[in-house]
């Protein structure tokens, strides 16, 4: 069985390191605990990997965030993966700075990334998991804050929750949406 874990972040050094692509870090961070690397590939950077008897194909779109959809879609037709098999890591102003909440539907919350993808795919029924940047910021700082580097004090705690989101992920693939909601949306 087949799943396609897709981290939302924008390529190029000026995003590395921002609150927004947090999707493309805790994917980094999968990658590197299942011992592959990434390659450039049709809409981006995709790494294989497997746990048990399920198959992982991790996707770093590479069209910027507003565009995700195209590569979500591509991915899923290319390798004939069932909706309820996609899971989408995204960041989310409206969570605490490191809560992770694992959703099996939903609106894009205002999210574009999140917008494009529902607009391509037609459809909110799709999983997704959210990791909190917090809402720190002034009336009409959004856009600069979502781009902005995390602080240091959050940083520090990042590795801890990057091994918590490998761990959701792994639940999703091994354990369906449900029983993971239930699990980790509680902690």
């Amino acid at each position: 069985m087949k799943y396609l874990i897709v981290g939302l972040g924008n390529i190029g050094p000026d995003y590395e390191n921002t609150r927004h692509n947090i999707g493309f870090k805790i994917l980094d961070a999968l990658a590197k605990a299942s011992n592959v690397v990434f390659s450039d590939k049709r809409y981006g950077f995709v790494a294989h990997t497997r746990i048990k008897n399920k198959s992982l194909i991790l996707l770093k779109p590479s069209t910027f965030m507003n565009l995700s959809g195209n590569a979500v879609r591509y991915w899923l037709q290319k390798e004939n993966i069932p909706i309820e098999n996609l899971l989408v890591v995204v960041d989310d102003i409206a969570l605490p700075f490191g809560l992770l909440r694992l959703k099996a539907q939903g609106s894009d919350a205002g999210h574009n990334g999140l917008n494009h993808i529902q607009s391509i795919l037609g459809t909110t029924r799709y999983a997704r998991l959210r990791f909190g940047i917090d809402n720190n910021f002034p009336r009409g700082g959004q856009v600069n804050y979502v781009l902005s580097p995390f602080d240091p004090e959050e940083e520090e705690m990042i590795p801890k929750k990057l091994d918590d989101a490998i761990e959701i992920i792994h639940s999703f693939c091994l354990a369906g949406v449900n029983i993971t909601m239930n699990e980790y949306n509680k902690r």
